[in-house]
């Protein structure tokens, strides 16, 4: 009989494992399986209050805007413009109104759009996010620029940005993110 009390023991169970996997499993030469195991155990912390506890004592916030699927275009050698993926999903209303990174000047928000065959690429002030829907940052949709690159950006190796969050009550929040970067497929 499946019961609350079994239900809970499951959940703590299924927590512990999470918990001793990635302890386990941590790789400290790929910067990206840090942000994929704290993905994961955000995702994780919606569907159970014991796996919200241990993401608590891990010092991981559960208001933290999930980023998942990150990438950086390799670029060609003299080219000083590049560009960032991933998809951003935030548990509450907010917006992405700026990044930062070290690697460049400047980084910018951009769309990009076809029109008449005709492709259009406009800065972004800011870029709304829905609470709980998945923004795709893509190549031929919303993406990252990064202007006057101080390095070419070479696939296998990996690039730090910062992300910039408001919320509704105007607080900005700051989340890093490593970057593999990868060619273009």
């Amino acid at each position: 009989m499946f019961t609350k009390s079994n239900q809970f023991r499951i959940n703590f169970l299924c927590s512990m494992l999470i918990c001793i996997a990635l302890s386990a499993c941590k790789d400290t030469s790929n910067p990206t399986s840090q942000t994929d195991a704290k993905s994961q155990i955000l995702a994780a912390t919606k569907e159970s209050p014991v796996v919200e506890k241990v993401a608590i004592q891990a010092n991981i916030n559960k208001d933290d805007v999930l980023i998942s699927d990150a990438w950086a275009r390799a670029t060609a050698p003299g080219q000083t413009v590049g560009a960032a993926y991933m998809t951003l999903t935030s548990p509450a209303d907010s917006t992405l109104v700026y990044v930062e990174s070290s690697i460049a000047d400047s980084a910018e928000i951009h769309s990009m759009t076809m029109k008449n065959d005709v492709m259009i690429m406009r800065m972004l002030e800011e870029l709304p996010l829905k609470a709980g829907k998945p923004e795709k940052l893509a190549p031929g949709g919303f993406h990252l620029m990064l202007f006057d690159l101080k390095a070419p950006l070479k696939a296998g190796e990996t690039v730090m940005l910062t992300l910039c969050f408001k919320d509704e009550k105007g607080n900005i929040t700051h989340q890093d993110v490593t970057l593999p970067v990868k060619l273009a497929s």
